[in-house]
């Protein structure tokens, strides 16, 4: 019975989420605030104006009816509104996705057919089911993983693809290849034969718009020049003279399609296109979202958004019109009109449905050259100059994205060029991400903050390694590579110190990459320490046992780390008789002895037979009890004067190690001699070159006067 009910928990905890993003328009509705009914009335009728010459114009892109366009466009606002987030967001035909849909389109039906017309309500529809479905499972931060390049990329290919492809019904020349060099090859070498009205008509709109555009660039320009274009044509009686006009528009509500959902023949046909439509789209809408919210501080919700543009495009699609995207214009005239809340969308689209009843007799003298005029003029606004320059100068990669998408929409199946755009920035992600940027770091001159620092020297006896990146399966090699050819670039550095504060996650491969490294480290007599573990990599430490492999002690804290092994784990003698540079904080009251340095040192490895005693046996061998015999032991402190000045047992003498090693020293043949150093290091090289010199009675204290320290004796300890 638990089970059971653990199953149904389970089962309402994952499909609330959906039915959260299904009740937009519910929500809209309970929390609209009257307040803003007149900006966003004052916002939906502003971008109506420039909603109805932009859906005609861009379903001539896309080869299909305009009527398809103005249905898109009603249908598009307003439920692309109602179940979208942004609160500015205009959903509707666009051009470059218009583009991507007659590329699509034209490689499986003729264009101009009702199969065409058929096809495209169906990709709309597949469109909408992709995204709603991306939605509905919470993939909207995979939109994050598509590079901006892609977007630039595209769209200025589009841009001056559309262009191209409307200079032949701009000079009414008869239709050519598709292809970007047929079209321009055809151009060319039919100009001679352009239609003169149908030109005028095309170039003057451009020039009225350019013109109109410096007087007032506020007026609704596009819709002014048609409808002056639309009067030209009416005066002049210029479709009686071949200048091709759009005809009659029909007057009525948008009407269900009879689309064949089921035929997979089509639907496999229609696939790879239906993709590119529905990724372009889903990246272009949400770059249109960030950068509105950029200003509105408006907190967005990705999985909102594709929710909402999955529904448009079905609906789109159902009834008679085709896919969509988000505008970024008229998402911006929105904006600008002062909307504030999604209902101005909403108003828009009824709005739209108005002016379709009220001046749908107007389009029977609409000249198809002025609408190619209005798209030429759009285009040249989508390749964006400027960003493309930034990108260029930015990253190699990024431009390398760009213009590969670029080249591609120009020269490639549109849809495939999308598909490798998204592929490289997928690929750029891969790279990006698996070579994480990793670097030895040193203290500043302040000593408070490590910095990379190549021109500074390092400490010969301690690495310090900063990793910026994940320690993933894709990663690990990359890390693994660069501190092993670090540390053989560095032979002496036997210690450690890993700084993952700029890890966020570790997996299995980051650990078993750690554990590689550890070991590596310890099988040359050195160790590994780590400081900044967030608490998801500690947590994995701890389920994998990695925590008890490294020693919890290993993992240190970001003030106390460098002390830690300064103090217990480096080398005083390295430091003291072999090392000039003074990296660390703890190295600058060092003394230092380098005018000793062509006294050789013993090797620790070689004096790992010497005997040992620890510190409570020392001291009851100095303080032997009243019937207790035995002569006391010849204490030897071989650490500097200054240290020894600092604190030393009672007992000791201090004979520095460099005149141990100089056999400038004689000590008492017949004593057993206890030699003692800071942590016992110092102590096992002095012990090992005394017996090279035969004498054999000689003992360390384990843990030197570190270990003397904490084992209570300090009251031994001289000041």
């Amino acid at each position: 019975m638990f089970a059971k009910l653990g199953a149904r928990v389970n089962v309402q905890q994952s499909i609330a989420p959906a039915i959260h993003y299904l009740q937009k328009p519910v929500q809209l509705f309970r929390t609209y605030d009257r307040a803003s009914l007149r900006p966003d009335l004052i916002a939906g009728l502003t971008v109506a104006v420039i909603l109805l010459p932009q859906s005609i114009a861009f379903t001539l892109v896309a080869e299909l009816p305009p009527q398809m366009g103005l249905y898109a466009a009603i249908i598009g606002a307003v439920v692309g509104a109602l179940w979208g987030s942004s609160d500015q967001m205009h959903t509707g035909p666009a051009n470059a996705i218009s583009l991507l849909i007659a590329s699509s389109l034209t490689t499986v039906v003729a264009p101009g057919t009702q199969q065409y017309v058929v096809a495209a309500g169906v990709m709309a529809v597949m469109v909408g089911v992709f995204q709603l479905g991306m939605g509905l499972v919470r993939l909207g931060m995979l939109v994050n993983f598509v590079s901006h390049s892609v977007i630039v990329g595209f769209a200025s290919g589009a841009g001056v693809l559309i262009a191209l492809k409307q200079l032949q019904p701009l000079l009414g020349l008869p239709a050519a290849g598709s292809s970007t060099i047929a079209t321009l090859t055809h151009v060319m070498s039919q100009f001679a034969d352009l239609h003169t009205p149908t030109a005028v008509v095309g170039v003057g709109t451009m020039l009225l718009i350019v013109i109109l555009r410096r007087i007032n660039s506020r007026l609704p320009i596009p819709l002014l020049v048609m409808v002056l274009a639309s009067l030209v044509v009416f005066i002049l009686r210029l479709d009686e003279q071949n200048v091709a006009v759009i005809g009659q528009l029909p007057a009525t509500l948008p009407p269900l399609a009879d689309l064949p959902l089921f035929n997979l023949e089509l639907i496999s046909q229609l696939s790879a296109g239906a993709l590119a439509v529905g990724a372009i789209g889903l990246v272009e809408s949400a770059a249109i979202t960030r950068s509105i919210a950029a200003q509105t501080g408006q907190r967005l919700d990705s999985n909102q958004e594709f929710v909402g543009q999955g529904m448009s495009n079905i609906f789109m699609g159902l009834f008679s019109g085709y896919a969509g995207a988000g505008s970024f214009s008229r998402t911006a005239v929105n904006f600008k009109a002062g909307a504030q809340t999604p209902m101005a969308a909403v108003f828009s689209g009824i709005f739209m449905l108005i002016a379709m009843f009220a001046l749908a007799p107007l389009a029977a003298y609409l000249p198809i050259s002025a609408l190619s005029g209005v798209l030429i003029i759009t285009a040249y606004g989508m390749i964006d100059r400027a960003e493309i320059s930034r990108i260029w100068r930015s990253h190699l990669g990024d431009a390398a994205i760009m213009v590969t998408t670029l080249v591609g929409t120009l020269f490639l199946e549109i849809e495939f060029a999308v598909l490798l755009g998204i592929i490289f920035s997928l690929g750029l992600f891969i790279w990006r991400t698996s070579t994480p940027r990793i670097q030895a770091v040193l203290p500043d001159d302040n000593f408070s903050h490590f910095v990379y620092r190549p021109d500074k020297e390092p400490c010969p006896q301690l690495s310090i390694i900063e990793v910026y990146g994940d320690l993933y399966f894709g990663a690990v090699n990359y890390v693994e590579e660069f501190i092993t050819n670090y540390a053989d670039a560095h032979p002496d550095q036997r210690y450690l110190l890993l700084r993952l504060d700029h890890v966020n996650t570790c997996d299995f491969s980051g650990i078993h990459m750690l554990e590689s490294v550890v070991r590596s480290f310890r099988e040359q007599g050195g160790d590994v320490f780590m400081v900044g573990t967030n608490h998801r990599v500690e947590q994995m430490m701890l389920s994998s046992q990695f925590d008890s492999f490294l020693g919890a002690d290993h993992i240190l804290h970001e003030d106390e780390a460098i002390g830690m092994i300064f103090h217990q784990q480096l080398d005083p003698a390295v430091c003291i008789y072999e090392c000039p540079i003074r990296a660390f904080r703890e190295c600058q009251n060092l003394p230092k002895r380098i005018d000793l340095a062509d006294i050789p040192l013993t090797s620790e490895t070689e004096a790992d037979h010497i005997i040992s005693v620890d510190a409570r046996e020392l001291w009851q061998w100095l303080h032997p009890g009243p019937v207790e015999n035995g002569d006391k032991p010849y204490v030897v402190d071989v650490r500097e004067p200054r240290e020894y000045n600092q604190g030393h047992i009672a007992e000791a003498r201090l004979v520095p190690l460099p005149k141990i090693l100089a056999a400038e020293v004689k000590l008492p043949p017949d004593k057993q001699i206890v030699l003692v150093c800071r942590s016992g290091r110092r102590s096992r090289r002095a012990a090992s070159a005394l017996q090279h010199i035969g004498c054999m009675n000689v003992q360390i204290l384990r843990g030197g006067m570190l270990a003397w320290g904490s084992a209570g004796l300090l009251e031994a300890v001289e000041y």
